[in-house]
């Protein structure tokens, strides 16, 4: 397999771990980024002892979205009772003018192989948070949670008046005949409110060999004119992790439009391949500016990075590389 349309930058990795910051000294990864039209703010996943590998989240930020500045402080640290083994996988959304953040909570230390949940909170300056809780159930071991942006007026029943939030869940546990798929995969959930929803469909399996493991959503959703392009992770059986894309319908979310059979990025360049987990690359964050769509992703849990493709030739991408729907 090739890489397609998505294009590594040439300054990759463009966030390292930071040896003059011991809480960000060992890995920076998986960060979610928000574009407020000026800068592109960033919160990454840091680590800074591998013992008990708690991980806590950073804040840098971009004007041309390649050269970042960090803030050198703790943006998030764990604080309460739900995030003592660490912060995971921040991503960010913008939902009725407000700034969200979903990340990951472990149930236990990362080296015992914990469940998680994840959790949702605000903030207007990246420096304090205003916590919601726990989003999802434990025993799902729900993660890679995503909202679609809301500012679109989109609602599921629009002649009932009933405003809906759509997201994107990764449930692990959610397999088996009583889920009718073997291998854990993305749904859709919908709700009247951010933090509780009323109803799940299955949206996209493991169907190509590259991603036969599971597989699980990257950033939130982008609209565009051709539909919401979802950027996700797949996993093969022999764990490499890969990104793929898929479109959906904008009004009718649960509805796939086109889904790319290859990746448009895998595990290619030594800073992807070997890591403190090999042969990952792993969207978390994305935007467009001036008709490009720039894809933050980890790469090897240990580096952010940073891949572009203009955004019509990438859908047209999707379009004729897909799947029948």
């Amino acid at each position: 397999m090739k890489d397609s349309i998505l294009k590594r930058h040439s300054k990759n990795p463009i966030v390292t771990p930071n040896q003059d910051n011991w809480w960000e000294s060992k890995a920076v990864f998986n960060c979610g980024i928000l574009y407020d039209g000026i800068k592109i703010n960033m919160l990454y996943r840091a680590v800074g002892e591998y013992e008990n590998y708690i991980s806590r989240v950073g804040y840098a930020s971009s004007i041309d979205g390649i050269n970042f500045v960090r803030r050198g402080d703790v943006a998030i640290s764990p604080n309460v009772e739900y995030e003592r083994f660490g912060i995971e996988d921040p991503r960010l959304v913008n939902i009725d003018s407000k700034n969200y953040l979903v990340y990951v909570v472990p149930s236990k230390y990362v080296r015992e192989g914990p469940q998680t949940s994840s959790a949702l909170a605000t903030t207007n300056d990246y420096r304090s948070f205003t916590r919601l809780g726990i989003i999802t159930k434990q025993a799902d071991d729900d993660k890679d949670v995503v909202f679609f942006p809301h500012n679109f007026g989109m609602s599921a029943l629009p002649e009932k008046g009933i405003n809906s939030y759509f997201s994107l869940h990764r449930p692990s546990h959610w397999v088996g005949n009583e889920y009718e798929v073997d291998r854990p995969s993305i749904w859709l959930g919908e709700g009247d409110s951010l933090t509780a929803r009323r109803k799940y469909t299955l949206l996209l399996s493991p169907r190509s060999d590259w991603e036969a493991l599971k597989v699980g959503a990257g950033p939130p959703p982008i609209r565009t004119k051709y539909g919401w392009l979802v950027i996700y992770h797949g996993v093969s059986d022999d764990r490499v992790y890969r990104a793929g894309a898929a479109l959906l319908d904008l009004e009718r979310p649960e509805k796939i439009l086109a889904r790319a059979k290859s990746p448009i990025l895998q595990p290619q360049e030594s800073y992807e391949i070997y890591g403190d987990v090999n042969n990952v690359v792993f969207p978390t964050g994305a935007c467009v500016i001036d008709r490009m769509l720039f894809v933050y992703y980890g790469a090897g849990d240990k580096v952010c990075c940073l891949a572009t493709a203009d955004l019509e030739s990438l859908i047209h991408h999707i379009k004729k590389d897909s799947y029948d729907t």
